[in-house]
C-alpha cells in the first residue's frame, strides 16, 4: 500500500510503501523527480528516471520525493550522475555524515519523519532552489514548446540543456515528454477519454499518445488507468 502526503519541506512528499500481500511488483513511473530513500535500515537516493523503475513489493520503504530540479544542490551530485539508479548514499557522501543522517531517521517515530528531518536539514543549509530552472518546469509543464521556451528565459539551447542535465538528469526535451505524460495520465484517470486526453495533453492523436505512455512506462495507457475509474467517471454528474 502507497501513501502519500506534503512534506514541510516546500514542493518535496513524503511517502511510504509496504507491501499489498498481492506480491506483485510495483511500477515507478517518470516523474522529473528524485528521491531519497530508507529501505532495510540503509538510506538511498533515487535518481531521475527515463523509464519505469519496476521494484519488488515483499518489503516496506520510506521516502521524500523532491520537485524536479532542486534535489542536486540538497545532495551535492548531478542529476545525470544518478539518471535510472538507485544508488547508497553511502557512495555519494563521506561515511561520518551519512552515519548522522541514518541517526536522524533511527531517532525519528517514523522512517519517513526522519528523512523529512533530514531534507530539511539539507535544504537549512543550501541555496535556494535557481528561479530560471523554477520557471523551466512551470512552461513545459504547461505545455510550452522547449525552443519557445529557452527563447522567454534568455538563455540558449545548449546552455539550457547542460543546465537541464545537471538539474534534471536529462534534457527539456525530455523533461518536457515525462510532464506531458504526467498529464496525460492525470486527465485519463479523471475519466476524460483517451482521444481527448491526447489532445489537451499537447499530443499528435491517441496512437500517439499511447506510443510515448508505452516508451515511457513501458505498458500500455490501459494498463495505467483503471477501467473502473474510466466508466465512474462517465457515469458521475
Amino acid at each position: 500500500m502507497y501513501r502519500e502526503r506534503a512534506s514541510r519541506l516546500p514542493g518535496a512528499a513524503v511517502w511510504t510503501s509496504v507491501p499489498s500481500g498481492d506480491g506483485g511488483p510495483g511500477r515507478v513511473l517518470p516523474d522529473g523527480c528524485m528521491d531519497l530513500l530508507w529501505h532495510d535500515g540503509r538510506l538511498l537516493v533515487a535518481g531521475p528516471d527515463t523509464r519505469a523503475h519496476v521494484a519488488g513489493a515483499a518489503s516496506a520503504w520510506a521516502g521524500v520525493r523532491f520537485r524536479p530540479g532542486t534535489a542536486p544542490a540538497l545532495l551535492g551530485v548531478p542529476a545525470h550522475e544518478l539518471r535510472d539508479r538507485r544508488v547508497d548514499l553511502a557512495d555519494l557522501w563521506p561515511a561520518a555524515e551519512v552515519r548522522r543522517a541514518t541517526a536522524r531517521v533511527h531517532a525519528a517515530d517514523h522512517p519517513a519523519r526522519g528523512l523529512e528531518d533530514v531534507a530539511l536539514g539539507l535544504a537549512a543549509s543550501a541555496a535556494p532552489p535557481d528561479p530560471l530552472l523554477t520557471r523551466l518546469v512551470a512552461a513545459l509543464d504547461a505545455g510550452r514548446p522547449v525552443a519557445a521556451t529557452a527563447d522567454e528565459l534568455g538563455i540558449g539551447a545548449r546552455r539550457l540543456h547542460r543546465r537541464s542535465l545537471a538539474a534534471f538528469g536529462y534534457g527539456p526535451k525530455t523533461l518536457a515528454r515525462i510532464l506531458r505524460m504526467r498529464r496525460a495520465l492525470a486527465l485519463a484517470r479523471a475519466g476524460v477519454p483517451f482521444a481527448e486526453t491526447a489532445a489537451h495533453a499537447g499530443y499528435a492523436d491517441q496512437p500517439h499518445l499511447a506510443r510515448e505512455v508505452r516508451s515511457l512506462t513501458g505498458v500500455s495507457l490501459r494498463e495505467l488507468v483503471p477501467p473502473d475509474s474510466r466508466a465512474r467517471s462517465r457515469t458521475e454528474p
